[in-house]
């Protein structure tokens, strides 16, 4: 099939705007979650909407952390080639470029700047970058110059002109991000620098002061003139690093050294086909068209989920992890992660991590680990530090996904403790551990009129979290604690009401809150409504089908949630908010996969014994609602997340339930998939057609075997897929008619009342 980098458009969902979202995407250059990434800047005055797919102006090549365009940047800088006259200013600098000529791949940005006739090539490592400069117009050239342009901010810069260096460090940063992080680089110039040609420039783009060479402040830039040679050829080697001027260039000597261009590009190429191909796709070739639409999203799917969270730590002079700490400001031993948030990747990125790179899977986890000891809580949504954005303390259920998966490489029992803390004690301000847990613990939930903003959610989102902290309490042997926590897991039965069939605010004094409109979003709810989000308790979806009045009563429920027409209200929100457009914008009823809260939504079909309705309402969003273009995504991706849930319903089967270590089996999108396992062991996925048909490619299945064995229930565990062996479905051209038993159902806290029993 040729090189699976050929299939990424890295472009993917990034045609999105403040009010509307086809994925608030980048298109990011850089290693798989290398420290941070490389993108274009076509319109630095939109904040997190800096690039556009339709603009044809190019104000430079940013470095970049943003994870989401909610959350912004950090530690930014621009850089572009000039000549001519002397242009600091982004509107003022941007050069004209052709869309057509742009190549923006993992591993490669290629462009040509039409206003100085230079050509612009960058490949990535995992903190630094190779540029190569290619000037067409020599006489042209003799005026050239390279310009760092920063951000709002603190910034200190010095040019060594002898050397042909700029070094320095911005502040520059976006809400919540720590008063003391510093971005360090280190730029290297393969010709001579013209001192009388460079200079620090203010915050107004204007030179400090003639030829000077070193400078400090507010919004402080610096360019350098340069003599280009003969070839028109200028090499520029970019380090960077959160520790010290020293640090980068130690990762400068590390990562590039006296490497060519040509010898980074490489690498870069080879370590993307490594990070890709840990999933060889082949298709049936039936519909020659259809099969390289899915190709190319998947493969720019399984880019999108490699990208976040960023590896923050860096290596010293002997080779030993150290990293800036965002929680207390100090350099510290070991790794860190950073630029993620649990409540939008629990759900998918992680899981998938857990099953393609478990050891990558550990490492992030002895991060997070780091990151509770330097900072005292556990993080919730780290940018790159703690930003205390969205409901929960879901990195209670990463934790838990990834021990009950075997992945234990780290500190176990302090991981515990920061989990445990979190339940428990009530945190000194908002922005850590659980909002409103005094209330939590004394009532059992989130009362409404204490708690006007998500106290629905928040409390869903504990009751999960407190089942999850129970597992690793399990395995750790702490018996009053698990008992404890899986009680407290139950406390979602608190706020549904049975006569409405709906999650719903219930005040301290245990009345619901009124009126009650089902398609009023906000208030109790985040980003969403009653729809969206009463079905949160993926621990014990069987458990929630008795508060229905069984299975049956719950599926008509899940039918007139597809079935119903896509309308809202704004409730709280005073306006509409993007999540509210993107569902409206499809006929998906109320099933608003354009957020994170409706991934499992077709699973629970699958949960409560009917796969065909969830194989087809997967199937259906993944063909409509999903491809690799710049509208490829039906909402926010955010790290992964959105991209993973898509390759979880390409493989044919999806991790329902985090925490637990089994996956619903569903329906896979290609012939044969190739899973490369890290340990060495294959696990091959075919699709294959019912004797007397044609297509393998349809969405029903008729019968799924594990290594030609009959797989007699709707779940297959985690242990048996990570061994590897065939997966084999066999599609039919109908829907088979087949009842389901409870025992054959997925887990359900319910129906294993005291142990995780996997089939």
């Amino acid at each position: 099939m040729g090189k699976r980098i050929h299939y990424v458009n890295t472009l993917q969902g990034t045609d999105s705007t403040y009010p509307f979202s086809n994925g608030n995407t980048l298109p990011l250059t850089g290693m798989p979650f290398g420290a941070g990434a490389w993108t274009l800047q076509t319109n630095e005055a939109g904040g997190g909407w800096f690039f556009s797919p339709h603009h044809n102006r190019l104000e430079g090549i940013r470095y970049t952390h943003q994870p989401s365009p909610w959350i912004g940047d950090y530690g930014h800088m621009v850089f572009m080639p000039q000549t001519g006259p002397l242009k600091l200013g982004a509107m003022e600098r941007s050069s004209s470029i052709r869309l057509g000529d742009l190549v923006t791949r993992p591993d490669y940005i290629s462009t040509h700047l039409l206003r100085y006739q230079t050509q612009f090539e960058l490949v990535p490592t995992e903190r630094c970058a190779k540029i190569r400069l290619t000037f067409s117009d020599l006489e042209a050239a003799k005026t050239a110059r390279f310009i760092c342009a920063p951000f709002v901010g603190e910034s200190a810069f010095t040019i060594d002109s002898k050397q042909g260096l700029i070094t320095g460090y911005t502040t520059a940063k976006a809400g919540d991000t720590p008063v003391h992080l510093k971005q360090y680089f280190v730029i290297r110039f393969d010709c001579p620098v013209v001192e009388q040609e460079s200079s620090c420039f203010t915050a107004q783009f204007k030179p400090v002061s003639t030829n000077a060479q070193d400078a400090k402040g507010e919004r402080v830039g610096a360019y350098a003139g340069l003599e280009v040679p003969e070839d028109g050829i200028v090499h520029v080697s970019v380090a960077t690093s959160l520790i010290s001027i020293e640090q980068a260039w130690i990762n400068m000597e590390r990562e590039l050294g006296e490497q060519s261009f040509a010898d980074i590009a490489q690498q870069a190429e080879e370590r993307w086909e490594k990070q890709l191909g840990v999933i060889e796709v082949e298709t049936a070739g039936v519909n020659e068209q259809e099969d390289e639409r899915n190709l190319r999203t998947f493969y720019s799917s399984l880019y999108r989920t490699s990208l976040f969270p960023h590896a923050i730590h860096e290596y010293d002079a002997d080779g030993k992890k150290v990293h800036y700490s965002p929680y207390n400001g100090k350099i510290e031993d070991g790794p860190l992660y950073a630029d993620i948030g649990f409540w939008d990747t629990y759900r998918t990125s992680f899981p998938l991590y857990s099953l393609l790179y478990p050891t990558f899977m550990s490492e992030m986890m002895e991060g997070w680990v780091n990151a509770y000891k330097e900072g005292g809580w556990m993080p919730k949504w780290v940018s790159p530090g703690e930003r205390s954005s969205m409901p929960g303390t879901l990195i209670d259920v990463s934790f838990a996904d990834a021990v009950m998966k075997g992945i234990t490489n780290f500190d176990l029992e302090s991981a515990f403790e920061g989990l445990y803390k979190h339940a428990v004690t009530p945190p000194p301000h908002p922005g850590l551990g659980r909002k409103g847990l005094t209330e939590y613990l004394e009532y059992g939930y989130l009362p409404a009129d204490i708690h006007t903003h998500e106290s629905v959610c928040n409390t869903l989102d504990y009751a999960y979290g407190d089942f999850c902290i129970a597992q690793i309490a399990k395995v750790l042997g702490k018996t009053e604690e698990y008992e404890m926590l899986m009680e407290r897991s139950r406390n979602y039965q608190l706020l549904f009401d049975q006569e409405i069939g709906f999650m719903r605010g219930k005040q301290s004094d245990g009345s619901w809150i009124t009126p009650f409109d089902a398609y009023e979003w906000g208030g109790p709810y985040c980003e969403g409504g009653p729809w969206q989000s009463s079905f949160a308790v993926q621990h014990d979806l069987l458990g929630l089908a008795g508060l229905y009045g069984g299975k049956e009563e719950m599926k008509k429920q899940l039918d007139l949630l597809f079935t119903s027409p896509p309308v809202f209200k704004v409730g709280s929100y005073g306006f509409e908010i993007h999540e509210m457009s993107e569902m409206a914008a499809v006929d998906f009823g109320q099933f608003a996969i354009s957020n994170q809260p409706s991934f499992h939504l077709p699973y629970i079909y699958t949960a409560l014994g009917y796969p065909e309705e969830a194989n087809y309402w997967v199937r259906k969003a993944m063909d409509e609602l999903f491809s690799a273009e710049t509208s490829g995504f039906p909402g926010d991706e955010d790290n992964g997340s959105m991209a993973a849930w898509y390759l979880f319903g390409a493989m044919g089967f999806y991790p329902l339930s985090p925490g637990v270590p089994e996956y619903v089996l569903g329906s896979p999108l290609f012939a044969k998939m190739t899973v490369h396992l890290e340990d060495g062991n294959t696990l091959v996925i075919r699709s294959l057609p019912e004797a007397g048909s044609e297509s393998a490619e349809a969405v029903h299945v008729s019968q799924i075997q594990m290594n030609e064995e009959q797989v007699e229930s709707l779940s297959i565990s985690h242990d048996v897929l990570k061994v590897g062996g065939e997966l084999t479905f066999t599609k039919s051209a109908s829907s088979p008619q087949k009842t389901w038993k409870e025992s054959q159902l997925p887990y359900s806290m319910s129906k294993e009342k005291d142990s995780i029993s996997i089939k």
